[in-house]
C-alpha cells in the first residue's frame, strides 16, 4: 500500500473527543467538552419539524437562505447599530469552524504568516497549515490573558497577513477591551493586515460588560471577518449553523471556498432559525445573566475546597486553579480528576504551542444545575481529601 504523507502530521484526536469518550467509559460527569446537557427551546424543535413537513428539504442557496441572512442582518444591526448587507456581507456556514476554515483558505497562501494567540482554539492552526501558511503563536500570559501589543508587534513580519482573535475567549474566559480594538486597528493599518474575529460567545459576557466586536469599529469592520454561531446562542451545538460577516470583497473570496467546501447548509435548519429569530428578536440578550448565574453557582460550590476560580469574564467556560493542592502537570491532574474524582475537565496547556507553567483546567458551565452541583461536589470532595492526605504524609 502506498504510504500516505500527512498534511497534518502533528494532529491527532482532539482532547475534547478523548476526554468525552473516557468520561462515558468511566461514567464520569463531563464538565470538559463545551456542549449543553439540557433541552433546547421546544419551539425551535417545532420549527425544524414544520420546515421539513413544508418541504424545505432541498438545497438552499450557496450563501444561505435569504430569509436567514436578512434575519441575521437585523440581529447585527440591533447589536452593533450599523447596517449590514445580507446579500453581499453575510454567509451562512456549517458552524463557526467551517466559517473560520473557509476564511483562512480564502485569505492565506503559501509563504504567508498568520498570528494566533495562545491559548488558541484548536481549529485555528490546522486551518492555517492546510492553507500552506505558517502559524505564529503569540502567548497570552495567565492569569489575566491580556494582549501584549508590543509583543504582538514584534511577532509580526513582512510575511504576516492575518491575525485571528477570539473574544469572549475560549478557553481563557477573558474579553477583549475597547482599547485593544484601537491597538488592533492601528497595527492592522500599519501592517495592512486582515482580521478573523471569532465572536461565537458574543452574548455571553458577565458583570455588566459589553461585547467589543470588530464590527463596532468602522476601520476594523472594513478589514475583518467576524464569525458567529447559532449553536452557542441557541444552546444547540449540534445544529452546526454559523455565519461569517465581512465586507463584500472579502465575502466574495470566502464564498469561493465555501461553495466547494460545504456548498450549502441544511435548509430546514436555516428556515427554522430564520423563523425563530423573527419570533425572538432579542435572542441572546438573556445569555449573560443565564450563564453568569451558573458561573456563580459553580464558584460558590467550590468555595473552601482548595480549588480557586479566576473570575470568568465571558464564554460558557470557567477555569479552575488547582495549584494549592497539587503541582502536577495539568494533563496529569485532569487525568487524576477523571480517574479518581469522576469528573472530566480540559487541561489548558493543550491550547498552547509552548505552554507556560500553570495549574489551570477548563470547565464547561453550560450544564444543568444538578450536573454542575454533582460535578462540583465530586471536585470539592476530592480536593479536600487530597489536601488532607498531603498534610498527613510525613
Amino acid at each position: 500500500m502506498r504510504t500516505i504523507r500527512s498534511k497534518l502530521p502533528r494532529v491527532g484526536t482532539t482532547i475534547f473527543t478523548v476526554m468525552s469518550r473516557r468520561a462515558r467509559e468511566l461514567d464520569a460527569i463531563n464538565l470538559g467538552q463545551g456542549f449543553p446537557d439540557y433541552d433546547i427551546d421546544p419551539r425551535l424543535t417545532e420549527l425544524v419539524q414544520e420546515a421539513m413537513r413544508a418541504g424545505h428539504n432541498q438545497y438552499a442557496p450557496m450563501p444561505g437562505m435569504p430569509q436567514l441572512r436578512e434575519a441575521i442582518a437585523h440581529k447585527l444591526a440591533g447589536s452593533y447599530r450599523q447596517a449590514f448587507d445580507p446579500e453581499l456581507e453575510i454567509t451562512v456556514t456549517l458552524g463557526a469552524t467551517e466559517a473560520i476554515f473557509s476564511a483562512v483558505q480564502a485569505l492565506l497562501g503559501s509563504g504567508d504568516e498568520a498570528l494566533v494567540f495562545d491559548p488558541a482554539y484548536d481549529s485555528y492552526a490546522p486551518a492555517i497549515e492546510l492553507a500552506g501558511a505558517h502559524c505564529v503563536h503569540v502567548p497570552l500570559e495567565p492569569p489575566q490573558f491580556r494582549y501584549d501589543w508590543q509583543r504582538i508587534e514584534t511577532a509580526c513580519s513582512e510575511h504576516t497577513r492575518l491575525l485571528i482573535i477570539n473574544s469572549p475567549h475560549n478557553p481563557a474566559c477573558s474579553c477583549i477591551g475597547a482599547e485593544d480594538l484601537v491597538h488592533l486597528a492601528e497595527l492592522a493599518r500599519r501592517r495592512d493586515l486582515t482580521i478573523i474575529s471569532d465572536e461565537v460567545y458574543e452574548h455571553i459576557v458577565f458583570d455588566g460588560r459589553v461585547h467589543h466586536s470588530v464590527l463596532s469599529l468602522p476601520e476594523l469592520r472594513a478589514r475583518s471577518v467576524a464569525i458567529y454561531s447559532f449553536g452557542k446562542t441557541l444552546h444547540a451545538t449540534g445544529l452546526r449553523v454559523g455565519y461569517a460577516v465581512a465586507p463584500p470583497e472579502l465575502t466574495a473570496e470566502i464564498r469561493k471556498v465555501h461553495q466547494y467546501n460545504t456548498f450549502t447548509i441544511a435548509t430546514a435548519l436555516q428556515w427554522a432559525i430564520a423563523r425563530y429569530l423573527t419570533e425572538h428578536p432579542g435572542i441572546g440578550g438573556e445569555l449573560g445573566a443565564f450563564f453568569g448565574a451558573k458561573r456563580d453557582r459553580l464558584s460558590a460550590a467550590l468555595s473552601g475546597s482548595g480549588l480557586t476560580l479566576p473570575r470568568a469574564e465571558g464564554s460558557f467556560f470557567q477555569l479552575i486553579d488547582y495549584g494549592r493542592i497539587s503541582s502536577a502537570r495539568d494533563t496529569d491532574f485532569a487525568d487524576e480528576l477523571l480517574t479518581h474524582a469522576g469528573v472530566a475537565t480540559i487541561p489548558l496547556s493543550v491550547f498552547y504551542q509552548q505552554p507556560p507553567p500553570m495549574t489551570l483546567l477548563r470547565l464547561c458551565i453550560a450544564k444543568r444545575d444538578d450536573t454542575l452541583d454533582a460535578g462540583a461536589a465530586r471536585l470539592a470532595a476530592y480536593a479536600r481529601d487530597r489536601r488532607t492526605r498531603a498534610e498527613a504524609s510525613p
